[in-house]
């Protein structure tokens, strides 16, 4: 137990120098908090003596100094106006400092997602990674503004405060002073219980954001399937988890104001008494006593702030560190300083001798070889889970090769940019995606640069024109996120007039109409072919008729190729091909 809470310090910490770090660049705009912070207290602190030596002018009936008492007052007044003056401006000031801290971490966290690799994004929930970058930065930039705004001038209040107090009467200054560590008590064991509950509290409400997000996007699966009830439960034991967090979490910083309250009649009591003791016996006058018990209150008060703000920030800090432990995980290797661009690129591909496992444990491609002449059509066939897909993921870099090499035009694709090896392939896949945008805007998203007249005959070339022309403002059309208002095939027709725009030297097609109607598909097939000519295609397929054309056909098992060559020297083998082939087109 003890080592988990120096563990959890240690990360509180850490997480606090962090933060600082990225204040650090805006101390120009810190200094001046701090100094409107300084004016702001030294003129709230003046008051109560100004109002004690207004009190002393008030002797009894008929003993009253009205000019004095004037004059002090007029003093109040401007110190008064100048205080709000200054207390706006660095409350100004702080918000400014802390939306940009929280822009610029913001900003570092989405651009570290774009480059984190696909084996992190994996396993990893959408939802909690959402989360992070929205709820958690939200909650971190309400702690830290908390901070700056309270933490400066309560510190400061309280320092004030003393030498104030000091410079009236040290002895019962002395009194306060031994009543203070109890307000150190409190605030330290509110923050040791408070950070691993925030903690927690953020992780359950990552884990629900993400239950959510899932559900939402696949609700249509979700009714059909009559899984309501099971997300109905697991939504209602995440979501007792997070209550029961946020329980702990607030009853730890709700005790806040009720134990500084209790210290600040202590230290009032105190002051009163000792102040009572001292006015009798002649050491301070009834004014200067009045002072005191201003001072008594303004010196507490800060301490309940300083408390509230404690908790927020172990709030905070519990969420910045998710926030960071995001930023922090490995990003994509960066291509190496001497990688080549891929330009004027024909074609030819070759795997040799290729291993690759998403898990250590779990062997997929074992010595996988193959090589591709330019404008070949290769066909990758198999059964579920042989290792079709994988090959694509390896072939377009989205993930490396644990041994072997992949070469393109001879060139090792680890040797060469990622961008100008992406920008060789044009990829259509079963899984559709499409932006929030115009339709033009989706179909030009690899060529943003491309004239309507471009657009219009890419998707004339996909069949897609005559259906976008239906859309009520054509082309100009707004569709929402992932094409939500288009049926399965019109995304998968968007999503081919894309590649068609951009034509490049190589082509991936991964079940590429599958969501299309037979005759459509037949228009498609033509299309491809055509597209095909002269260029390297690799088609990942299921149904076999859509790969009859392919130059040379791959028939995958357990990642490795156990059959290849035409469809017709295919079926003439007899084989594990004949049989797949067979089982879609036996006639009963």
């Amino acid at each position: 137990m003890a080592g988990k809470k120096k563990l959890d310090k240690a990360a509180s910490t850490a997480t606090l120098k962090r933060i600082l770090t990225y204040i650090k660049r805006y101390r120009f705009g810190v200094a001046a908090s701090i100094l409107m912070a300084t004016v702001t207290v030294a003129l709230t602190l003046y008051v109560p003596v100004l109002i004690g030596q207004g009190v002393d002018l008030i002797l009894g009936p008929g003993q009253v100094d009205y000019k004095g008492l004037f004059r002090i007052l007029m003093k109040i007044g401007i110190l008064v106006l100048i205080t709000a003056a200054a207390q706006w401006l660095m409350n100004h000031i702080n918000n400014v400092i802390t939306y940009r801290v929280v822009k610029d971490i913001r900003t570092k966290a989405f651009n570290h997602l774009e480059v984190l690799p696909l084996s992190y994004l994996d396993v990893h929930p959408t939802g909690d990674l959402v989360s992070r970058i929205i709820a958690d930065i939200d909650q971190f930039s309400e702690g830290l503004l908390l901070g700056f705004t309270q933490l400066f001038t309560g510190v400061m209040t309280i320092l004030g405060t003393l030498l104030f107090m000091l410079s009236i009467n040290p002895l019962i200054t002395l009194v306060v002073v031994c009543i203070t560590p109890v307000s150190f008590f409190v605030a330290n064991f509110i923050a040791r219980r408070t950070f691993t509950m925030f903690q927690k509290q953020s992780q359950a409400r990552g884990e629900l954001t993400s239950l959510i997000d899932e559900n939402l996007g696949n609700l249509k699966v979700v009714q059909a399937f009559g899984h309501q009830d099971k997300a109905q439960q697991e939504f209602e034991e995440i979501n007792k988890r997070l209550a029961g967090y946020s329980l702990r979490a607030t009853f730890f910083s709700s005790i806040t104001n009720p134990a500084t309250r209790f210290v600040n009649g202590l230290v009032y009591a105190g002051v009163g008494t000792a102040g009572a003791y001292g006015v009798i016996h002649g050491l301070l006058s009834v004014g200067q006593l009045s002072s005191f018990l201003n001072y008594a209150n303004q010196y507490t008060k800060p301490f309940n702030e300083i408390s509230g703000v404690v908790t927020e920030l172990q709030n905070a800090l519990a969420s910045a560190s998710r926030v960071f432990d995001l930023i922090d995980q490995p990003a994509v290797a960066k291509d190496e300083t001497d990688a080549a661009e891929l330009n004027h690129v024909s074609g030819q591909v070759s795997l040799e001798h290729v291993d690759f496992s998403y898990v250590p444990s779990v062997r997929l491609i074992e010595d996988f070889s193959l090589k591709v002449e330019p404008g070949q059509r290769i066909a990758l066939v198999g059964p579920t889970g042989c290792g079709k897909t994988t090959v694509i993921n390896l072939l377009m870099r989205f993930y490396d090769v644990n041994s072997g090499a992949i070469r393109v035009d001879g060139k090792d694709i680890r040797k060469v940019t990622r961008k100008s090896l992406r920008a060789s392939y044009g990829m259509v896949l079963q899984e559709t995606w499409l932006k929030s945008g115009t339709i033009r805007e989706n179909i030009a998203y690899g060529r943003p640069d491309a004239s309507l007249e471009d657009v219009i005959a890419a998707a004339k070339e996909a069949h897609a024109h005559s259906f976008i022309k239906r859309m009520p403002n054509g082309y100009d059309t707004v569709i929402s996120e992932d094409g939500g208002n288009l049926s399965q095939g019109q995304k998968q027709l968007l999503c081919i007039a894309r590649v068609m725009l951009c034509l490049p030297p190589m082509l991936i097609l991964d079940e590429a109409t599958s969501s299309i109607d037979t005759r459509t598909e037949i228009r498609i097939q033509r299309a491809f072919s055509k597209m095909m000519e002269g260029r390297t295609s690799f088609i990942v397929a299921h149904r076999l008729s859509t790969i009859k054309e392919a130059d040379v056909i791959l028939v995958m098992k357990d990642g490795h190729i156990i059959e290849q060559g035409s469809h017709e020297d295919l079926l003439k083998q007899g084989g594990f091909y004949w049989e797949l082939y067979n089982s879609q087109f036996a006639v009963s």
